[in-house]
């Protein structure tokens, strides 16, 4: 499956032009199951044979060249112009911003303020990412989520414990979710500072601990009975 922005160009005949699904296009057709360069082509009548094929990812920054069939190659000037496209135009709900790994942070002392995140995060009953697929399309969706996957969560699944990954799988879902400026049921702004602070929280059924540094060391537990009851005192 392609990036969820695949483009193509065809600059032998089209003096360089870009075809690509636009944020009006793909909001009607939130179905559509990847950025194919094949339905970007349908979808313009061009030949696919002829075009120049390529893919970018806007939040790690990597640009893929897949096929250059024109005689002319393109791609340089393709790089540039996909480096400075708003993407607004292409997700509008779409957040650019750096994926952080929050294990390879330097994470502040524990305060009451972090406290009172934990807290609130821990009075979450319900998320909705289903939502937010919903909302952005689901090649958006995976892409963004792959892209987060890649860089943070092999060192946050290996680092943690089989008895409390479903719950910082909920973190990383959450975190996905801050990549989309979509109004939710409840804020999960909480556990993004937390995850942006350095912190990865984990819940066992019985104790709320967080996580940091690259072994993600425990540095704070408390009961789950403890952290409700808590005043931040």
């Amino acid at each position: 499956m392609c990036n969820f922005f695949a483009f193509v160009t065809e600059p032998e005949n089209h003096g360089g032009k870009r075809y690509y699904f636009d944020w009006e296009f793909r909001k009607n057709r939130l179905e559509i199951g990847n950025d194919g360069h094949s339905h970007i082509c349908n979808k313009h009548g061009l030949r696919e044979d002829i075009c120049n094929k390529y893919e970018y990812n806007p939040l790690t920054g990597v640009f893929t060249v897949d096929m250059i069939n024109s005689p002319v190659d393109d791609r340089v000037q393709a790089e540039k112009w996909v480096r400075g496209l708003d993407f607004k135009k292409i997700v509008e709900p779409l957040v650019v911003k750096p994926i952080i790994n929050p294990l390879l942070l330097t994470a502040p002392a524990i305060d009451k303020n972090i406290i009172l995140l934990l807290q609130e995060w821990a009075s979450v009953s319900d998320s909705e990412w289903a939502s937010v697929r919903d909302s952005v399309g689901v090649s958006v969706w995976v892409s963004v989520w792959d892209s987060v996957w890649d860089s943070v969560w092999d060192s946050v699944w290996d680092s943690v414990w089989a008895s409390v990954r479903d719950s910082v799988w909920d973190s990383v879902r959450v975190y996905v979710s801050s990549f989309f400026s979509i109004e939710h049921k409840y804020d999960y702004a909480h556990i993004v500072k937390l995850w942006e602070m350095g912190f990865v929280a984990s819940f066992d059924g019985t104790v709320w601990r967080l996580h940091a540094g690259k072994n993600a060391k425990v540095v704070f537990e408390i009961s789950k009975s403890d952290l409700c009851n808590w005043k931040g005192k």
